[in-house]
Formats: structure tokens, sequence, C-alpha cells
């Protein structure tokens, strides 16, 4: 991580995460997920579960800016007080967020959180709960329903699979 100010310039947008596609480097933002969720089937079944998705997409985001300052300092971009941030800033955002999606997927009740099968919604819900775990560990263990829904996502067969061969990525 101390290395990061001397790779920023190389980024092509001065951040990580950057999606690659085909040789072309992508912003990570809502609007990739959107289109990756409805080019490979992630979108949701209807144009309403589609809108649902799309919704949990930007809550996300807004969640991120929400715990950024501790993110920030959890994996080494910038200076300051882990322990501090992570309970004055991450703890709040987590429990907002958590609940939140907790009642989604209890209201729901199909253990996805939207409709009756696997969206980019729960992707993301996956992909966070598991990045914090490395950072945080025990991140979400108030949380029962966010840990069933995790161990269901990451037992998809393919997903499966995938995880049990990437790269360590350190979140």
């Amino acid at each position: 991580m101390e290395d990061w100010p001397k790779h920023k310039a190389e980024m092509p947008y001065g951040q990580v995460p950057v999606l690659e596609v085909d040789g072309e480097f992508l912003p990570q933002s809502n609007a990739i997920y959107r289109f990756l969720g409805r080019q490979f089937g992630y979108a949701g079944e209807t144009e309403i579960e589609a809108a649902q998705v799309d919704m949990i997409g930007d809550l996300f985001q807004d969640y991120f800016n929400e715990y950024r300052e501790y993110f920030t300092v959890a994996v080494g971009f910038t200076q300051g007080d882990k322990e501090f941030l992570f309970n004055s800033v991450m703890v709040p955002a987590r429990n907002k967020m958590l609940r939140y999606l907790s009642n989604i997927l209890r209201s729901n009740g199909t253990g996805f959180l939207v409709g009756k099968s696997v969206t980019y919604a729960d992707l993301l819900l996956s992909i966070h709960t598991a990045g914090m775990e490395g950072i945080a560990p025990g991140f979400s263990n108030d949380f029962p329903r966010i840990l069933e829904h995790r161990e269901r996502i990451e037992s998809i067969p393919q997903l499966k699979e995938y995880l049990a061969h990437r790269p360590f990525a350190p979140f």
C-alpha cells in the first residue's frame, strides 16, 4: 500500500478499483454494474426487478460515500486513526445499510435481494461483506441474514469455483 502514490498516476481515473473489459478500462460506477448486470442476465427478470436492483446499486454508492474515510485509512491509502474511524464512521454506516438489506432479504423471502434469482445487487452485497471481513474480521457477525445470503451466493457453483482459484487481493 505504501507504493500506491506512485501507481495512482498509472490508473486511468487515478483511483481503484478499475474494471477492464476487452482491454478497455471502465470506471467503477453503478452504470457499469447496471450494464454488466443487463449484459449477463443479473439485472432482474422484469423491469420492476431491474429498477429494484438499480436502487440497491445506488444505495451501495451512497453507502460507500458514507464509509469512504474509514476505508481509505483501513487499506492504507490515507493516514488516520483506523479504530476511531471504524467506530465513528464505518459502524453507523454498516449498521444502517446491513439492517436495511436484511429487511429486504426478509421481505423478499427467496434468499435473494430481488426476485427469485441472483442479481448484481446480490453480488455487490456478497463481494462487499467478503472484502470487509478481510479488513475487519467479524464485520457481518451481527447480521445473520447477511451471513446466510453470502453463503448462498458463494455456493453458486460457478462462483464457488472462481472463488476457490481467484488471485489474492487485499480487499
